[in-house]
């Protein structure tokens, strides 16, 4: 559909793509639990095989596993105000639930599905690893050179949140809606099967 021109300036035109939303349901939920699972499923590893401050290198110097515990967000940041990670990251979640009923793009089911699953699995950490519930240290455990230490949780939402920045500059909404600028008036109608709208 097309929004109307009266003086030939161009206006935002919204063209709607229709996937069947069950698939993005399951879309959304196959990469929201593979990256809880991946994330859980690594920090057991390292919890069970390494002990806290030991680095092991895997290609060095690139790439290094270095245990550590994180009371705060990226970089420490924030470290005696662990709840207030918990809460953002609680928030996050039920934002991201709620957003659910507007689904319609296969992208932004990958990208929420990231998005709540790293959530979900630092979220964990928060609640169930010492000291004490809701104030836990999250497992980062991935080190590159000169860049901060983390986990498969905060790689997932980063990378969800890259895909969301990207699909918001390709004009790609939630609901799978597309928004292009229209063309100059030319005399000719616009019709839903104009090949500009490709």
């Amino acid at each position: 559909m097309s929004d109307e021109q009266i003086d030939g300036t161009t206006e935002p035109v919204r063209i709607k793509t229709h996937i069947w939303r069950p698939a993005l349901l399951w879309v959304f939920a196959g990469f929201a639990v593979f990256a809880y699972a991946f994330d859980q499923l690594t920090k057991l590893w390292v919890t069970s095989t390494m002990v806290e401050g030991e680095r092991i290198p895997v290609l060095p110097p690139l790439l290094h596993w270095y245990y550590i515990r994180n009371s705060g967000a990226a970089f420490s940041i924030g470290e005696n105000v662990t709840w207030v990670f918990t809460i953002i990251m609680a928030a996050v979640s039920v934002v991201i639930l709620f957003q659910l009923r507007r689904l319609g793009s296969a992208w932004w089911a990958l990208a929420l599905g990231l998005l709540l699953g790293g959530a979900l699995g630092n979220l964990t950490d928060r609640l169930f690893r010492e000291p004490s519930f809701a104030m836990g240290h999250v497992v980062d455990f991935i080190q590159f050179p000169n860049f901060a230490i983390f986990n498969i949780a905060d790689s997932a939402v980063v990378s969800g949140v890259a895909i969301i920045c990207l699909l918001t500059l390709r004009g790609i909404g939630l609901d799978g809606s597309r928004q292009h600028a229209a063309r100059p008036q030319t005399g000719m109608p616009r019709t839903d099967e104009d090949p500009g709208d490709v």
